[in-house]
Order: structure tokens, then sequence, then C-alpha cells
């Protein structure tokens, strides 16, 4: 293959690079080791989207990279979210200092610079900092999130999930630790132990497992994180009145102390906003841009379940327009099913000191489209704010490689000082929400009989029936389903309700739409004696006349008795989608 001259590779840059629509203006080519003001790098709004990956080694100027991006995409009205692991981040409130270096880079590049400020809230987790304290209740949060914080092996992450399963079904509101607290130690008292058996999978070993990993939580002070008013990520969503982004800047001062809280919690926030965002398409610009700092965080020691979870978000988010940046040190810190969903690499300088860096090196120039330099030889030899960087062009197409000495922030590239946080904070409109915790009657309450209970309709009954599915008709969702599948209607007769032996009352009525978690399967287990039963290692089912047994029974009619086991699983299954999200989250649409 012939060797391409200087020009010719900067055709071929700036001929890649030459795009219609708005764009995010990263810097200039570099060729030959010569710096090219005339031969921009940029990436098209509408891309973002299409989520991307800014990696490097420590120190080479990851951090820089998200503060320039993020002043542009709130310019461009598109807001957007940053964990502010070292604080740095708060500079967005504060306009930059010129000087004769940055004058002399700024005009190098060919950037037309001015100091300015943009709109910035500030949030911390539980209000561990100065932001807007952000809190999630445990039924959001959901079984599967909360497993990775307790680092819960499959067994007792399954187990956990029979839990939420038994709180959801009986009314018994997961709103903070304690009421999660509070149903475990109810399902291995004396009083509970029936339930317990109940529920096939939940050994009480198991739940003792469970139980004593929320009391270390509570003893690391996340137990300000679980509670009340629930943040609502729709608050990422806003712009400013001038029509710029909002860029939300979290607050993470103890990260190093609470690395799995801070990573799970930015799933949650992503699979809240996946729940609730409305199908968007292709649009000119997202609506929300997420950077996800310390990516390596979400997948070391992941669960298949998390990871699966994480993979099928990522994959589906882009429809909803919201464009996701992962932060790391090398591409290798991401799993092959994600990383293969980043379209956008900015790709910092890597070192080699060691066979192991050498090993991330050969991969990560393994992952580029073949391109005019020498990666290897790029990658180890850039320098502080220079990025080898491909992105995907309007057409969907990648642009050709090119290494770029990346724009410069506006802002202050550092920490705002600390009173201007503070001011910003006090004015906020989400503190009067959000800054007061609030502890209203829930599952704690409930068990331990220091509130009173709420009546709710009797058990069996219509209106029961009703509240139990949130003013969801079952029936006539069965007669649907069952015409739908045979293609003519439904001989199924209206439902008559099946009289049912009291269940035990825990207070409260049922939640207005129930959130069911999809158990494992268990084997079965020694029990002590007693009156002979049947058990089959399976999931439980929900009471007689309830969505799961409406479902399955109505499907394995109509398909016939012989598919009625896999018709029953089918109903299992549409329920946990309906009722619970992918990560086993619950939406706040439903949660209202």
């Amino acid at each position: 293959m012939a060797t391409k001259t200087t020009a010719e590779k900067l055709a071929t840059i700036q001929k890649g690079y030459t795009l219609e629509g708005p764009t995010i203006e990263l810097g200039a080519a570099i060729i030959d080791g010569e710096l090219h003001k005339d031969a921009p790098v940029r990436l098209p709004l509408a891309m973002m989207n299409r989520h991307g990956l800014v990696a490097g080694a420590t120190g080479t100027g990851k951090t820089v990279t998200l503060h320039m991006m993020a002043e542009q995409l709130s310019t461009a009205g598109v807001p957007v979210f940053l964990a502010d692991i070292k604080g740095d981040l708060s500079g967005l409130a504060t306009a930059a200092a010129g000087s004769d270096k940055l004058t002399a880079r700024t005009q190098s590049i060919g950037q037309p610079w001015q100091g300015k400020t943009f709109p910035v809230e500030f949030l911390a987790l539980g209000g561990d900092g100065n932001g807007v304290p952000v809190r999630a209740t445990v039924t959001s949060f959901g079984p599967i999130l909360l497993s990775r914080i307790m680092e819960l092996n499959d067994t007792q992450e399954s187990s956990l999930q029979l839990v939420f399963y038994f709180a959801d079904k009986n009314g018994l509101e997961l709103i903070d630790l304690k009421d999660l607290r509070a149903v475990i130690q109810f399902l291995t008292s004396d009083e509970g132990k029936d339930q317990l058996e109940e529920l096939g999978g939940l050994s009480k070993a198991t739940a003792g497992v469970i139980l004593r990993e929320i009391v270390t939580l509570e003893a690391q002070g996340l137990e300000k994180f679980f509670g009340e008013p629930e943040f609502d990520t729709a608050e990422l969503l806003r712009t400013a009145p001038d029509g710029r982004g909002v860029v939300t800047c979290l607050e993470l001062p103890t990260l190093q102390t609470k690395p799995m809280l801070f990573s799970t919690f930015l799933m949650w926030l992503l699979a809240d906003l996946f729940e609730d965002l409305p199908e968007a398409g292709d649009l000119d610009k997202p609506k929300l841009v997420f950077f996800l700092d310390e990516a390596h965080l979400l997948f070391n020691g992941a669960s298949k379940a998390f990871l699966e979870a994480i993979t099928t978000t990522v994959r589906l988010i882009r429809s909803k327009g919201v464009g996701i940046f992962f932060v790391t040190q090398t591409p290798k810190d991401v799993p092959a099913d994600v990383l293969g969903q980043l379209a956008n690499r900015v790709q910092h300088a890597l070192r080699a000191f060691t066979p192991e860096d050498a090993k991330a090196l050969k991969a990560t120039v393994s992952t580029f489209p073949l391109s005019d330099y020498d990666l290897e030889e790029t990658l180890t030899s850039a320098g502080i704010g220079e990025a080898v960087i491909t992105v995907m062009n309007e057409k969907g197409a990648p642009t050709p490689v090119a290494l770029t000495r990346l724009r410069a922030p506006e802002s202050l590239m550092g920490p705002s000082d600390e009173a201007l946080v503070r001011s910003t904070v006090a004015g906020s409109a989400l503190l009067g929400k959000y800054g007061t915790a609030v502890d209203n009657p829930s599952a704690y309450e409930k068990l331990s009989g220091k509130a009173a209970a709420p009546t709710g309709p009797a058990a069996g009954s219509p209106a029961a029936a009703s509240e139990a599915s949130g003013g969801y008709d079952v029936d006539a969702e069965a007669r649907r389903i069952e015409e739908e599948i045979l293609g003519r209607p439904s001989s199924r007769p209206p439902q008559v309700p099946v009289p049912q032996d009291p269940e035990p009352q825990y207070g409260g009525p049922q939640y207005s739409e129930p959130q069911y978690s999809e158990p494992a399967a268990s084997k079965p287990r020694a029990k002590a004696p007693r009156a002979p039963r049947t058990r089959q290692p399976r999931e439980p089912q929900a009471q007689p006349g309830g969505m799961m047994g409406d479902l399955g029974g109505v499907l394995g009619g109509a398909l016939g008795g012989g598919l009625k086991s896999m018709a029953r699983s089918m109903g299992t299954q549409l329920g946990r989608e309906l009722l619970r999200g992918v990560f086993g989250t619950s939406s706040r649409r439903r949660r209202r």
C-alpha cells in the first residue's frame, strides 16, 4: 500500500469531518506531527445519543474533555449529567480567566475563546456534600441494583427478589432500609415462618445473610440515601430560562469509601429515565447526555443479570433520546457487548509501562478503524489535552481517525469557590422539594404496629382485585390476549371471585399498582415434619384470580393443557415486564 502524503491525509480528515448539521467542536487535527487548524474535528450533535467512550491514562485530560463537551452541549440547549468525582467540574459555574498560554493554545487550533459561566445544578447523594440531597426508595431501586450494592451472590440476589415479591404482594412499602430490614426480620421470626416457607426459594439462613448486609449498609451511613422525597429523574432534563441546558453536577466527596453505591446509583438514574421516557426516534439533538465517570466500577465483579441489564439499557435508551458516555482508563474496562454500542470514541494517551499495559494498548488499537496513523506509537506519545478521535457521522458511518488537539473550556478548570456552590444550592428550586427528608408510614411501621394501618377492601372482593392491579382490568386483559392468540372472540366468561381463607393482615392496602419481581427457581429444601404437602421447584405464583394466575391460566386454556406450564411462565414474564423494569426497578408512573 502506497504511503499517503501529508496533503492527502489532511484532505481525508477535512472531508471526513465536513458535516452539515450542528456539531460539538472537539479541536484541530495533528498530522505528521503538525497541527492543522484548517482541519477541525467535530462530533454531530444528532449523533450524541449513539453513545461514546472517553478513555485514557490518569492525568491525560479526560475530565477537561468532559468539561469542554458539557459546555457546548449546554450552549446547544442539551441538558447534561456529570458525576463530579474530584470536585473539578463545579468550575462550570465560574468563568475562566484568560492567560497568555491559554490564548496561544486557543489561537493555534482556531478556537474563539471567551470566559463564560454555565447553568449548574449541584446534587449530592443523600446529602453527602453541599448539593441538593438525592434519595431513592428501596422499592424503586429494586432488588438487582440493591444486590449490587450489598455484593450478594446470585443465590442471595434471587432470594432478595423473593423478599421484594413478598413485600409487593402484601402492600408493605419499602421506603428505606429499616423497612426492608423489618420485612426480613418478620419473615425469619416465629410469626412469619409460614410466609417464609411459602417463598420456596428463600431460606432462613440466606435471609439472615441479607439482613446482616443491610445492617452493614446502615453502619456505613447509607440509610441517608434511601428514603423520601425521592428524586425525580425528570429534573435532569431541564433547560435554563435563556434556553441553555442545565448541567447537573453530582458531588461525590466520599467516592473512595462507597464506590459501589456511586456506580449503582448512576445505573438507577438511567433505569428510571429508561422506564419513564417515551420513544423519541432520531432527534436533531439529544434530550440528555449522561457521562458515567469511573465506568470500570460498574462492571468489576458484576453479576450476569446486572451486566445484561446494563447492556439492554445502553442498547435501547438511545431511541429515547439519551446519550451515554462511559469514562474510564482503557476500553477493556467495558464489556464487549457494551463497547460495541459506543459509536463515538475519544481516546487520550495510554501508557505501556508493564506487560499488562502493553496488552491493553494492543486491545485498544484493535478497536479503531484502519487509519493513516501508527496508533500504537500515537497513543503512547500523545500529549496532555490531545486524543485520538473517531465518531459517527451524520450518515451513520465512522469518521476518519484523527489525532486531535482538544479545545479549552471557557469556564474554570478546577473547583468553584465553596461559597459560590453553597449559594447556588441555597437558591435552587430543587432544595424546597428535596432538601428535607420525610418518613411516611411504610413496612416498618405496619409490621411493628407503630402506626395504625389503613383499612383496605376485603380480600377477594372486586374492589380488592381492582386495587391489587392498580385499576388494571386483569380479566379484560386476559380475554384480549386470548383473542390475539386465537384470532377469534374470547369464550372466557367474566371472572367470578373465588372465596379464600383470610390472609394474614400486615396492615394497609396494596400498592396502587403491585410490583412483582421475577424470582429464580430453587431446589427443594429440607423442612421440619408437618402436614404433607407437595412442593415443586418453581416460581411462587400470585394468588388465584391475580394477574399472574389469570394471564397464565387463559394462555394455558387457549393453547391446550399440555402447554399450560409454558403459558403460565409466559404470564409471569409478562407480569414482571409490566410491573418492574429491566433492573427490577419500579418506574415512577407505577409508584404513584
